[in-house]
Parts: C-alpha cells; sequence; structure tokens
C-alpha cells in the first residue's frame, strides 16, 4: 500500500493525539502476570496492538472489546507453548511476552522479534539482565528459538542493567512483579515505562522509582479475582509528530490531549527552531511561520532527553529552516536513512556517518517517489510530502499503520490532500 499526497497547502484546524503504543504494548503483555481481569482503555487501533492481542489469543487469552478503543483481557487458561511464533518476528514489541511469561510460568520460547529495521537492535539487554538474576538461556539458531527458565533457586534481587533499554527495563519489571522484592538499576525513565509501574501498582504492587533510573519493586502483583481497569496515556511521541508536522507547514493548529509534561525537550527544541506556540491544559497551538524558522542542533538522549523517535520529525523540519542543522542520534546507526528520501524530494542533506548527518535549509522540496523505511520515518515522510510542492507517493505505509491510527483520515481533517491506494 502507499499514501498518494499532494503536498504544498497550509493545515488548519484541530487534531487529537490518540494512547501512547509504546504504553498499550507493554501493559497489554503485563495482563499475562494474571488470571485477573483487566479492562484497558484508550487503546490506540494500531497493527502493533492488534498483533500483541493476536499473540495473547494464540495462547489461549479471552479477548472482548467493551467499545471502539476499550478491551477486556482475561488470562485465566494460558498455554505458553501454543505461542504463535510467526506473529512474534513481525513486532519488535512481542519481545514484552518474555518477562511475564517467565515469571509466571518459569519457562519461554520465544523467537527473535521483529520490528523497524533502525540499527543494531540486539535482546542481549534481556538476556543478560536474566541471566544476572539467576535465569537460563539456551539459544537453537537453527529454529531461532530462545529457551528461556528460571534458577533452580530464588531468583537474584538485584540486577544492573547494561544500556537504558526501554522494552529490557518492562521485562524486568515484569519479571520483578511475582518475584520481589527486586532492585533495577541503569533502568530506563521513560513515560511508558512509568506507566507500565503504574499498571504494576493497580495490580497491588509497590514500584517505586519510577521515571528515575532506578527502579524498586518492594512488593508484588496480589492474586485477587476483582477486575480492574486502566486508561492509557496519550502518545507524546504522536503528539511531537503533530507538532513538527504543525511547525513545518501549519497556519494554526491546534494539537489536543498532548500529554505536555512528557514533553518539556521536544517542546523547548520547537522554540530554539524559532517556532511560534502556546500551551493551554493539555492543548499546544502552534501558528506557522516559516520566515521564523532557523536552525538548530538535534541531539538525541534518553528520557528525559529529545526523544530518538522524534528526530526525524525534527530533521525534516531542518529543512525548511534558515541555516545548517546537526542531526545527532546517539541511539541507532540507522536513524537517518530517511535523509536519502528528504534529498530526492530536494532537500539540501548529508548523511556524515551513521549517527550524524547535516541539513541545510531552507530548501524547497518537491514531490517525488519516496520509501516508509520505519515508523518514525514512514511519518516523517508524510510530513515532507506535505510540504512539498507537486504529488508524491510514498510506499510501505505499513510501517506507519504500526504506529499512527489511521493518519491520513485524521490529517484531512485538517484539509491534507491524502489518499490510501493499493
Amino acid at each position: 500500500m502507499k499514501f498518494v499526497v499532494n503536498g504544498g497547502k497550509e493545515l488548519n484546524g484541530e487534531i487529537e493525539v490518540r494512547g501512547s503504543k509504546n504504553a498499550a504494548t507493554p501493559i497489554i503483555a503485563s495482563t499475562l502476570l494474571t488470571s485477573r481481569p483487566c479492562i484497558v482503555e484508550n487503546i490506540p487501533l494500531i497493527s502493533d496492538v492488534f498483533t500483541t492481542l493476536q499473540i495473547l489469543e494464540s495462547m489461549g487469552s479471552e479477548i472482548s472489546w467493551l467499545g471502539e478503543r476499550k478491551v477486556r483481557i482475561i488470562n485465566r487458561d494460558i498455554d505458553p507453548t501454543r505461542v504463535d511464533q510467526r506473529l512474534v518476528r513481525k513486532i519488535r514489541s512481542s519481545i514484552l511476552i518474555l518477562g511475564p511469561l517467565l515469571a509466571r510460568y518459569g519457562e519461554v520460547v520465544i523467537a527473535t522479534p521483529g520490528g523497524c529495521q533502525i540499527g543494531t537492535r540486539s535482546i542481549s539487554a534481556h538476556l543478560e539482565a536474566i541471566k544476572d538474576l539467576g535465569g537460563v538461556v539456551a539459544y537453537d539458531p537453527k529454529e531461532d528459538l530462545y529457551e528461556i527458565t528460571k534458577p533452580v533457586g530464588q531468583w537474584g534481587n538485584g540486577v544492573v542493567l547494561k544500556e537504558f533499554s526501554v522494552t529490557a527495563t518492562e521485562n524486568i519489571m515484569m519479571l520483578g512483579a511475582l518475584s520481589a522484592p527486586l532492585k533495577i538499576e541503569l533502568c530506563a525513565a521513560e513515560p511508558h515505562v512509568q506507566e507500565l509501574g503504574y499498571f504494576m501498582n493497580i495490580l497491588g504492587a509497590d514500584y517505586r522509582g519510577l521515571g528515575t533510573h532506578e527502579i524498586v519493586i518492594t512488593r508484588g502483583i496480589e492474586n485477587r479475582n476483582q477486575e480492574i481497569s486502566h486508561r492509557i496515556a496519550s502518545d507524546y511521541l504522536e503528539a511531537g509528530t503533530f507538532m513538527a508536522l504543525a511547525a513545518m507547514i501549519g497556519d494554526k493548529v491546534r494539537i489536543k490531549n498532548v500529554p505536555i509534561d512528557y514533553l518539556t525537550a521536544a517542546i523547548q527544541k520547537l522554540r530554539e527552531f524559532g517556532v511560534l506556540l502556546s500551551i493551554s491544559g493539555d492543548s499546544i497551538l502552534i501558528t506557522g511561520d516559516r520566515k521564523r524558522l532557523t536552525s538548530t542542533n538535534v541531539q538525541t538522549l534518553p528520557y528525559p532527553g529529545f526523544p530518538t523517535d522524534l528526530q526525524a520529525q525534527f530533521g525534516a523540519m531542518a529543512t525548511q529552516c534558515q541555516g545548517d542543522s546537526l542531526i545527532f542520534d546517539t541511539l541507532y546507526e540507522g536513524r537517518l536513512k530517511y535523509i536519502e528520501e528528504l534529498v530526492k524530494m530536494g532537500a539540501r542533506a548529508k548523511i556524515l556517518d551513521p549517527h550524524r548527518a547535516l541539513i541545510s535549509g531552507p530548501t524547497k522540496l518537491h514531490g517525488a517517489e519516496i520509501e516508509s523505511l520505519d515508523l518514525r520515518a514512514g511519518a516523517t515522510l508524510v510530513i515532507a510530502a506535505l510540504a512539498a510542492s507537486g504529488v508524491s507517493s510514498l510506499g510501505g505505509i505499513e510501517q506507519i499503520d504500526r504506529g499512527y491510527e489511521h493518519i491520513e483520515e485524521r490529517l484531512k481533517l485538517l484539509g491534507a490532500e491524502i489518499e490510501r491506494n493499493n
């Protein structure tokens, strides 16, 4: 499938931010820890979430939709040996079933997860942490399957992660839900990591230090029968994407349901770019004025630093800024491939090395045949195509559907001319 975009038109109006993809997938996976009915609300209707639910169903989870974005999950009779490894290989977040299944059943067989090709993304941080806690890991290269089992005795009560890995942090957090007490050091602090901890607390656990690089689990979840409920927070990365879009090609665009507190670095960076914005409650009004845009450097850092998942969108915005902007993605060596697609559209940009690119502006972009290389690059190229004069054809939009709910229909409400074609 592809998007056909007729660009060069200013956007106006309001757009709402949906539930967080990166919070929904771990929270859905974490329901595997308990047989209690769990209701999860404000779920984004995206392919990664649907695939995660299908993975649970393949093991026997009872999934029932109570509304458009509200689902009840009951994991009373789960058989981990029935997990559909084909689905596991489709998405990166499938690795999140590792922690809860290992905690509850003591043994897991899982394939290497799939997902965006944005650089080296091994699961070594997960496996090393599990081994440090006493777990046993065996790998079958012929079948590409990991067999992971609990220790003969007790799990360890402390682990230092080898990197600020979000999903490794989440897996060890879920493992600790049934093996407390546990201290996790050098862990990730992203908003979705915090939200997973909040959900564990709803289940009766005591997670302390959420939002810092040291989480202490003093008490695990409780085995009760009553139903529990949680509402997924708004997606700060989707909000940041719309902020970049509005700054680049909007006239007046109001973005609603924005988790302001999680976007401090991105909002500050917009102001450095010269973007006019005002904040009221959970909404941001951005008034577009390209003449004000000026170059600045973008360096990604672990939260609360500037997110790697917004680097490409702000890189696209840099094409319309006066001067040179250095883009430095410290985390992934494959995150700059979108630059080559922007060059096809007339951008003056070059990749300096696997982690750095230089973008010079302002540049008039034109329509072109371009390709979505990963989730965030795909969203970036939608922004670029809307900014460009003429028609662009954007292929590989299945990547975009993994993280943005019906993005073309929502952008049409702002006046965008964008159509989905097979």
